[in-house]
C-alpha cells in the first residue's frame, strides 16, 4: 500500500526490454537507505518488487500486464520518475490508500496557471470516470491529488507549488501520457452495492453494513 506522498524524483539508468516485459534500474538515494529485496517501490504509481540495490539505485521487474497498461513502457534512460516507498503502519497517511496497481492511462488536455496553483485537465478513460467525484482523491503518475472539477470525460486538478517541485507532474504538458489509480474506496462500496449476479442495489442497513463488516 501507498499514500500518492512522493518521496523522491528518481532517474531511470537502464531499462532492458524483452519481447513484452522488462527490467527497469532507477537511480535514487533516499528510498533505498532501509531498502530489502523484495520490497515493493511505486514507479510513476506502479506498484513494483525491487530484486537488486545498492546505495544508489535499485532494479525492479515490469510485467507484460504492466508494459501493456501503464506509461512505464514508454521509458527511456533519462527519464524522470516519481518514487515512493510502502506505506508503514507506524506513517502518516498524508495521501490517501493506494495499491500502486494502475487503473488505466489519461492524458494531459490543458496545463495553465491560476495565481501559484498550477491547474491540470486530464482526460481519462470513460470506464473510470464514474469514480472520480469533486473534492475526491486520484493518483496521477503515483502522486495523491485532490480533484476540483468533474466534466463527462475528464476532470481538473491543482498542484501547490510544492507538488509542482518535487514531483514530475510539474514538468508535464500537454499531450503527456499520465497513469491513473482512482480511490480503492469507491470501488469497494460500488462492489458492496451492485452484486454482479444480481445486477440490482443492495439494501443499505445495519444488517447489510455488520455483514460486510462495516459495523
Amino acid at each position: 500500500m501507498f499514500t500518492g506522498i512522493v518521496e523522491e524524483i528518481g532517474q531511470v539508468r537502464h531499462i532492458r526490454k524483452g519481447g513484452k516485459s522488462a527490467q527497469i534500474d532507477v537511480q535514487a538515494s533516499l528510498v533505498v537507505q532501509d531498502l530489502k529485496i523484495g520490497d515493493s517501490m511505486a514507479v510513476n504509481g506502479v506498484c513494483l518488487t525491487v530484486i537488486d540495490f545498492d546505495r544508489q539505485h535499485f532494479v525492479a521487474d515490469v510485467m507484460p500486464e504492466t508494459m501493456l497498461k501503464t506509461t512505464l513502457a514508454g521509458l527511456n534512460p533519462g527519464s524522470l520518475v516519481n518514487i515512493e516507498r510502502a506505506l508503514r503502519l507506524s506513517d502518516r497517511l498524508g495521501g490517501h490508500i493506494m495499491q500502486g496497481h494502475v487503473d488505466g492511462i489519461g492524458k494531459v488536455m490543458e496545463k495553465n496557471m491560476l495565481d501559484i496553483s498550477t491547474i491540470f485537465r486530464i482526460s481519462a478513460p470513460l470506464n473510470l470516470m464514474k469514480y472520480i467525484v469533486p473534492k475526491g482523491s486520484v493518483s496521477i503518475d503515483g502522486t495523491s491529488l485532490t480533484v476540483v472539477d468533474v466534466f463527462e470525460d475528464s476532470f481538473t486538478v491543482s498542484l501547490i507549488p510544492h507538488t509542482s517541485a518535487q514531483t514530475i507532474l510539474g514538468n508535464k504538458k500537454a499531450g503527456d501520457l499520465v497513469n491513473l489509480e482512482t480511490d480503492i474506496l469507491g470501488r469497494y462500496i460500488e462492489k458492496l452495492l451492485f452484486s454482479s449476479e444480481q445486477k440490482t442495489r443492495n439494501p443499505v442497513s445495519l444488517e447489510f453494513l455488520a455483514e460486510n463488516g462495516f459495523l
